[in-house]
């Protein structure tokens, strides 16, 4: 019997505005999401998912995907200094609650800067006090 599931994240476009990350964990349920704007790049992790709240950092990370980098993804492509540090901050923006079953703590998410060749639009790789994850938003195209 296999224990794996997929679950794909609003595979019709229609949840509106959200803000997830995938906790990369041996869950047996695999999160897939098309990222990369106007590439359509199909990425999956197995995980947890955790709502993460944060509109001044979307509307930042979708400013510099969308607007800035064209829609047309930027998976494996050099990143200036000053756009890696728009990238941090965007991300500072965005509050990620753990708890450990009694108290709830906020955190900012961290860039996970050994993954950096992965990031796109709707697929950030990032740091969390539960481990490594991804960072994943509704893709512009």
């Amino acid at each position: 019997m296999d224990l794996h599931r997929f679950v794909f994240l609003d595979p019709d476009g229609t949840a509106g505005r959200w803000l997830y990350v995938v906790v990369a964990a041996p869950t047996g349920v695999h999160y897939q999401q098309q990222y990369g704007g106007t590439s359509c790049h199909q990425g999956e992790l197995q995980g947890f998912l955790v709502p993460v709240t944060g509109p001044d950092g979307l509307t930042a990370l979708r400013t510099l995907f969308e607007r800035d980098f064209r829609g047309a993804g930027t998976q494996h492509r050099p990143w200036s200094g000053s756009e890696l540090d728009r990238l941090r901050d965007a991300l500072r923006g965005i509050t990620y609650w753990a708890c450990d079953g009694d108290a709830e703590e906020p955190h900012e998410l961290r860039l996970d800067e050994d993954r950096l060749t992965e990031t796109d639009e709707a697929w950030v790789p990032v740091l969390t006090p539960d481990g490594p994850g991804v960072l994943v938003w509704p893709n512009s195209d």
